[in-house]
């Protein structure tokens, strides 16, 4: 048997392709967004093999696209807001016990989905923000940093300069671990909208809507431009479509469906999901043409496209 197997047919009613519908028996899963998502799931992979919970191996895992600094996004080396100062945002849930922990524009400290797990772990809060972050972060022993290098530097003196569009770029990094005993766990961390209004915080440190785990049913995680993720909880959106039965893919496919029936046609709403469910079935799904993912197991390790989800296909309901 293949490690990922496809279901054989295809939904009409979903649109979704038996090819977009992947599942695999083997344990550890691991899938995060984008291709960058992969190393971070080989070394989320390796956790588990020298004994580490999921929530350890979505820590670490993340941690590696915190650390390169040739990413634009997330940690070390993100994209600055519109003053010049790198802030972050994450998130981290913990599926057996439903606990989680985030920060929000956090200043000087790289591995924010560390902060996330302490935050999580050491206080009776979910969330903490900006100079109560980092102070929190600096008490827990986090090593400051300057976050801004010499290259994101020179892209913000130039966008400074020129005023001639918003800032792009929004990739983020949402991880997602089945571990071999049942238990699942997320992470989501990203340095935001570059550019953005100073303290402007995103979807991903918000659960249900960056992120959200079930251990009953699965998790889902986000990427794409946060305001049109967080409007909808998006990822909790997810989770609940597939505690009804759907596969993974369609219901990443259906939450970008109802989300853009409530928004006006031609609107830019860069979205994407992953998810994943306690049998192991896996997917993602994006607006236009979709996205990659990346999907990790004990003899795989790719990345994959997701289906797109164009306009066209929504029918007279679909706000056009």
């Amino acid at each position: 048997m293949a490690a990922i197997r496809n279901n054989i047919g295809a939904d009409a009613a979903s649109g979704i392709a038996a090819a977009d519908r992947h599942s695999t028996k083997e344990r550890p899963l691991i899938i995060s967004t984008w291709p960058f998502g992969k190393p971070s799931n080989d070394r989320a992979l390796e956790v588990f093999k020298t004994g580490g919970t999921a929530l350890d191996a979505v820590e670490e895992g993340i941690n590696v696209a915190e650390d390169d600094l040739k990413n634009a996004s997330v940690g070390a080396g993100g994209s600055p807001n519109a003053a010049g100062v790198v802030q972050l945002d994450a998130c981290i849930m913990d599926g057996p016990t439903h606990k989680a922990g985030s920060v929000a524009a956090l200043e000087g400290i790289a591995h924010a989905v560390s902060v996330a797990r302490r935050v999580m772990e050491k206080t009776r809060h979910v969330m903490l923000v900006g100079a109560g972050a980092k102070a929190f972060a600096l008490q827990e022993g986090f090593r400051e940093q300057e976050l801004l290098t010499a290259e994101q530097k020179r892209k913000w003196e130039e966008w400074r300069a020129n005023r001639s569009a918003p800032g792009g770029g929004h990739d983020t990094i949402a991880l997602l671990a089945l571990a071999p005993d049942g238990a699942i766990a997320g992470g989501c961390s990203t340095s935001g909208l570059s550019y953005k209004l100073p303290g402007r915080v995103g979807d991903s440190p918000i659960i249900g809507s960056g992120l959200y785990v079930d251990n009953d049913i699965g998790a889902a995680g986000a990427t794409g431009i946060g305001e049109n993720v967080m409007r909808f909880c998006g990822s909790f959106m997810v989770v609940e479509l597939m505690r009804m039965g759907m596969h993974p893919v369609e219901a990443c496919a259906e939450t970008i469906r109802r989300i853009m029936r409530k928004n006006p046609a031609g609107v830019d709403l860069s979205i994407n999901f992953i998810a994943l469910n306690k049998n192991g079935d896996f997917g993602a799904a994006g607006t236009g043409q979709g996205f990659e993912f990346a999907a990790t197991g004990t003899s795989f390790s790719k990345v994959i496209r997701s289906p797109g989800i164009p306009r066209q296909r929504l029918g007279p309901s679909g706000g056009k």
